[in-house]
């Protein structure tokens, strides 16, 4: 069986934490068994490992998403979309990928699940049972469904055929999307089951469906002609107009912690980062990104989140409508790279039409940013900590705690951390944009071959 993890998410939600690049999954608010704090993807991907399926497991996502997968899980198997299209696209891109390039057997049993359910260890063995299920029954679908715990109106519902079950599945008989709480107790009384998201078929069986629709069958043809798919869900593009399939009950912890609501009633602690909440406070949460203190007093049921993004003071109940009231064009004022981390410090632009951008830059040991150069801005680095290499217009300079250095526009340069490197970097130029890079060499080994005049610290 394949795994298949779809990442996803615009992060408005979870706003100002969240952002188009650091979405729901990526915010490290939950603790781990050792009191370390980790993201919803990092606890996911643990859970996959203990039940020995990491390696059989791939990552769909965004191309905006795989630095911070690359920080966060390391070197893992990633399919990136070269545009976000919803659910379908990204399933159809998976399974070419593993028709086309790895060679799957079309009667290897594939199962797609979001990367950031909150579960017991036990659901991702319950999961090994679709396989089972897809080859003891005539089902194209098997779906995992989870047994309500509450008649709630936040989830869909799968409703099974009566008296269908045997060999502990049963057969679906249709679909209610988030119905009021009196429909699903009604629901509920016929065995119906929340949809989670999780659901199998044969790989075969989504070739045919892509052949049937003229999709290219190659993945690097289907990149090419990415955005001529539909962009709609799995959900109502397959799912629903399939008449044969099966659903595997799951009886167990199973939640959705998409709201500031649902997060802070799974968090470990009251409070991350710099401040306090005082005593007579109940059920208030302060998350805090950045170093200047923030006092709450005497507010009961609320979250405070503070981020370089911004700041949100919301009665939990309606931290909901966050997703409607944030600008969809704000530019994420931190993101997590796959060589660490920066955050913007500071933006002004002055009466000369001269723009200055300050950001705090975290390169990890071991890590590098590639040979590029600027044509609109210079850029002044001022080392913080750690230690590293610099080269700067071919020369090389070993760096470390107190070094400044300022490096014209056309001047190509790169940086690797020996050890973790912090950094400020001012740029400065009449016109600052993310794309005004010309990059020479985008490995180490090649800035080492340019430079092999003179050593560099591997």
């Amino acid at each position: 069986m394949k795994l298949v993890l779809l990442s996803g998410g615009s992060g408005k939600r979870l706003w100002p934490l969240s952002n188009d690049a650091r979405s729901k999954q990526f915010l490290k608010v939950l603790e781990n068994e050792d009191q370390l704090m980790e993201s919803m993807v990092q606890r996911v991907w643990g859970q996959i490992k203990a039940a020995g399926l990491d390696k059989s497991t791939i990552i769909a996502t965004s191309s905006k998403q795989v630095d911070i997968l690359q920080n966060q899980l390391g070197d893992v198997p990633i399919i990136a979309e070269p545009e976000r299209r919803d659910t379908f696209p990204a399933i159809a891109l998976a399974s070419v990928y593993l028709h086309s390039l790895k060679g799957v057997s079309l009667d290897e049993t594939v199962c797609i699940l979001p990367v950031d359910p909150y579960v017991e260890d036990h659901f991702f063995e319950r999961i090994k049972e679709l396989d089972r299920t897809l080859n003891n029954g005539d089902a194209k679908i098997a779906l995992m469904g989870v047994k309500p715990t509450y008649p709630s109106s936040k989830y869909g519902y799968i409703i099974p055929q009566a008296d269908s079950e045997q060999d502990g599945f049963m057969k679906a008989s249709h679909f209610t999307e988030k119905p009021t709480e009196e429909k699903a107790e009604e629901l509920i009384a016929q065995q119906a089951l929340w949809n989670c998201g999780v659901f199998a078929f044969k790989l075969g069986y989504m070739i045919d469906k892509l052949f049937q629709s003229e999709v290219p069958l190659q993945y690097k043809e289907l990149i090419k002609n990415y955005s001529q798919l539909p962009k709609i869900s799995f959900d109502y593009e397959v799912v629903e107009k399939e008449k044969n399939i099966a659903v595997l009950p799951y009886e167990g912890c199973w939640k959705d912690l998409g709201t500031w609501n649902t997060l802070t009633e799974n968090m470990a602690v009251h409070q991350i980062g710099d401040g306090a909440v005082s005593d007579d406070c109940e059920n208030t949460h302060l998350i805090n990104e950045l170093d200047i203190p923030v006092t709450v007093i005497g507010l009961s049921n609320i979250v405070v989140a503070v981020s370089p993004d911004g700041i949100l003071v919301s009665d939990k109940s309606a931290s909901p409508r966050v997703k409607d009231m944030v600008a969809s064009d704000q530019t994420p004022m931190y993101e997590e790279r796959s060589w660490g981390w920066y955050r913007v410090l500071d933006y002004t632009k002055y009466e000369n039409e001269e723009e200055v951008l300050t950001k705090r830059i975290g390169l990890n040991e071991g890590k590098h940013l590639s040979y590029q150069k600027h044509c609109q801005r210079s850029t002044t680095l001022n080392i913080v900590s750690g230690e590293g290499v610099l080269v700067f217009n071919d020369k090389v300079f070993e760096i470390k705690s107190g070094d400044v250095f300022t490096i014209p526009s056309h001047i190509f340069y790169g940086i690797k951390a020996v050890r973790d490197v912090e950094f400020i970097e001012i740029q400065k130029g009449s016109v600052l944009q993310e794309d005004d890079i010309i990059e020479m060499f985008s490995t180490w080994e090649e800035i080492e071959a340019h430079c092999s005049t003179r050593r560099i610290p591997s």
